[in-house]
């Protein structure tokens, strides 16, 4: 394919439609057509030129803004399909999330898991949908911008007689003193700060340029947003986890690589009162029964000092002390800790007695940790227990076999071999809240329920984000590409001298009637007749 070479003489890149130095016509079937397709200047784009080899393939294929408003929307049905159910951070940790949609959702929570819709934002096929997004614009964007910018940069201000008798604002006159009229029409469009350039007694007055580049500006924000929500999934740019802290409890903060701690001192709770508090809320009590005022956690922050070995206790120097509160996160290095939730009076620990059922005389008591319980007890003078099965969020299944349906301890029950020095083989015992099952036959002994202990439970929410200030800038330039386009517009008008006749057109790419305007205040008292609307007259003559 070779380059073409215009009557001007300027050699146009194969493709090109309208010259562009001169602006004459270079393809048949462009020639018969009243007015001129400006919207590119009639240069060349690499898509509508080559098709050959599958890089041209796949860079005509993304080149096509058809194609890139249909990733959109895919990405738009599947984002909206991705809020139906909730998505897996925030489900309770009850059970693995396969079987947590199935069992609360149906067919309808299994498919959804099936298809990634449970963890959308992270799935691969919704990160290609991203990339594709972002591969879209580049392509567009330099399919055009590039062969647009190399037409305005090289454009005569001899424009050849077609392209301006084909422009949509064009007309022809012969004033007294050409010369005059011409200096009158150039010092008012420099009043109306045009840009004038002169060539052989004729004149390009041009305003404006830099908002055609806007809808390109646009691209570059909204390549550079998508590249800041990309970078979310790379670890370490963006954290959203939820962290359970019992009182009293130290636990590793997600995502610090395990160098910062984080203890509960203490959990507040605070209702609204409708005797003390203001009578505004006496409603929402009446409705609510109890309405929270304030809910906060008294936190130690801690950070790890030197290295451990695994199933070494580390060494923890004291951070800060803090009170974390709702919209009060407790904020270090790049991290943020938000107070979310609660639970109130989780079980916690569970005591028992060993007992002789006829006589009730006890042989010894043991705590049980529910969160961490021992294999074995040992109560003394030939006395033990020994948990067989926990079962911390009790259920029977289908089959009348007891299950767990979390590790929460919601319901705990046991299985206990209870050891005395007359039952050396033990006796085994089934314990539940309220419920007591011997599975082998009445037992001598039993483990009788002594009491229970409770704490409460802080959620927070685990935050950081080092992509934020890339996802403003990309909505700046964003929002700058849109003022770029909107509020201003590129215009040009054309004065050449033929045959004795003054030609006078205009173009702009919006805002036909502010141009014409322009033009009109321009001409006045010049003697050059102000130029016609060749659209509105067609359309005209058609009506």
């Amino acid at each position: 394919m070779k380059e073409v070479k215009c009557d001007c003489g300027h050699v146009n890149p194969i493709g090109t439609i309208l010259c562009e130095s001169c602006g004459k016509v270079l393809e048949e079937k462009e020639k018969d057509k009243k007015l001129l397709d400006m919207r590119y200047e009639g240069s060349a784009r690499r898509s509508q030129t080559y098709n050959k080899t599958i890089i041209d393939k796949i860079w005509n294929f993304f080149s096509s803004v058809k194609v890139g408003v249909w990733l959109i929307v895919i990405t738009l049905i599947a984002s909206a399909v991705g809020t139906i159910l909730p998505q897996e951070m925030y489900i309770p940790p009850i059970m693995p999330a396969e079987e947590y949609y199935e069992d609360q959702y149906g067919w309808i929570g299994k498919l959804y898991y099936d298809l990634g819709f449970h963890n959308l934002y992270s799935s691969w096929w919704y990160l290609i949908l991203i990339a594709s997004i972002g591969i879209s614009l580049v392509i567009c964007s330099l399919d055009r911008v590039v062969p647009l910018y190399r037409a305005l940069k090289k454009q005569k201000v001899s424009r050849h007689e077609s392209y301006l008798q084909r422009q949509r604002v064009f007309g022809a006159s012969q004033p007294e003193d050409t010369d005059k009229a011409f200096a009158m029409a150039k010092e008012k469009l420099k009043s109306k700060k045009y840009s004038i350039r002169e060539e052989n007694g004729n004149i390009l007055a041009e305003k404006g340029r830099f908002s055609r580049w806007g809808p390109y500006v646009n691209h570059v924000g909204l390549i550079i947003f998508l590249i800041g929500g990309m970078l979310r999934f790379v670890p370490g740019m963006y954290v959203d986890k939820i962290l359970w802290i019992r009182e009293g409890e130290t636990k590793v903060i997600p995502e610090t690589n395990g160098e910062y701690y984080l203890k509960n001192d203490g959990f507040i709770l605070e209702m609204y009162d409708k005797e003390k508090d203001n009578e505004v809320f006496g409603e929402a009590i009446d409705k609510a029964g109890m309405v929270a005022k304030n809910y906060q956690s008294n936190v130690i922050l801690y950070k790890k000092q030197g290295d451990t070995v695994a199933g070494e206790e580390a060494d923890l120097k004291k951070v800060k002390d803090y009170e974390i509160k709702v919209n009060k996160p407790l904020k270090f290095e790049n991290f943020a800790l938000y107070q979310v939730d609660y639970k109130l009076n989780e079980l916690n620990k569970m005591s028992f007695a060993l007992t002789n059922k006829k006589t009730g005389e006890e042989y010894g008591d043991l705590t049980v940790d529910l969160n961490h319980p021992q294999d074995e007890y040992d109560l003394g003078n030939g006395y033990k227990a020994e948990v067989v099965s926990y079962f911390p969020d009790f259920e029977f299944d289908e089959n009348g076999e007891p299950v767990t349906k979390s590790r929460i301890p919601n319901n705990p029950a046991f299985v206990f071999k209870m050891f005395t020095p007359d039952k050396p083989d033990g006796e085994i015992s089934f314990v539940a809240i309220r419920q007591t099952i011997e599975p082998f036959g009445d037992n001598e002994y039993k483990m009788a329920f002594k009491g229970i202990d409770t704490k409460n439970v802080s959620a927070l929410t685990v935050r950081k984000d080092l992509t934020l200030w890339i996802i403003a800038l990309g909505g700046v330039i964003f929002m700058i590409g849109v003022a770029q386009g909107s509020y201003w517009n590129h215009r040009r008008v054309w004065l050449r001298r033929v045959n004795g006749e003054v030609w006078v057109a205009g173009h702009t790419n919006k805002n036909w009637h502010g141009l014409k305007r322009e033009i009109e205040a321009a001409l006045d008292g010049t003697g050059i007749t102000m130029p016609e609307d060749q659209l509105q007259n067609q359309s005209e003559k058609k009506g």
